[in-house]
Parts: structure tokens; C-alpha cells; sequence
């Protein structure tokens, strides 16, 4: 899976239970597909529908996926409703953008 560019330049806060992202998303996209970084957020489209947490499941499914975690492992702190949403990953902040460039293990 390709790595996102730009990773290092996210606006991520690290945590005592880990780190909160933010991110910015377009529900109803052509694809599911996280598209890169946008002044400190991570931009992404999902093609489910923003109703009834449809749109968040698929981010949260998306993301664990680039992060090779269990989706029940993310959380969404913020942005229910809203295409601004920051989700709490249960790691680091250099593992999360080592993660999220696609870089192999140290």
C-alpha cells in the first residue's frame, strides 16, 4: 500500500492513551482512498454515505488499515457529524507516521 506524503508534516498530538489525528473527509467519494496531507490534516475520501455512522465506520476501517491495527482499536474523539474529525490511534507519534509514510520497521 502506497505511503502518505507528507506524513511527517501532520498536526498530530501525542497522548498518555495516544495519538489524536485530524483529519478531514469527503464522504460519498468515487473511492475509499486516503488522499495526503493538507496544511497539518490528513484528507480522505470514503464512498459510504455520511448517515447514520456509516461514513465514520469506513474512516476508522480505512485508517486501521494503513495503520495495520484493528479498526476497534481507533477511536473518533470528535466530529461525529461533521467531515472534521480527529480519532485517537493507540500509538505513538513517530510509529503513527512511520505508519502512515509506509516505512518498513526499524
Amino acid at each position: 500500500m502506497k505511503g502518505i506524503e507528507g506524513a511527517e508534516r501532520l498536526d498530530l498530538v501525542e497522548t498518555a492513551e495516544g495519538t489524536r489525528l485530524r483529519l478531514k473527509v469527503r464522504a460519498g467519494a468515487e473511492r475509499d482512498a486516503l488522499q495526503g496531507e493538507h496544511a497539518g490534516v490528513l484528507k480522505l475520501g470514503v464512498t459510504a454515505a455520511p448517515e447514520r455512522g456509516k461514513a465514520n465506520h469506513a474512516v476508522l476501517r480505512l485508517l486501521a488499515e494503513r495503520l495495520g491495527l484493528a479498526p476497534s482499536t481507533l477511536s473518533l474523539v470528535s466530529g461525529h457529524a461533521s467531515p472534521e474529525k480527529i480519532v485517537l490511534v493507540p500509538l505513538g507519534r513517530a510509529e503513527t507516521v512511520r505508519r502512515l509514510r509506509g516505512d518498513e520497521p526499524a
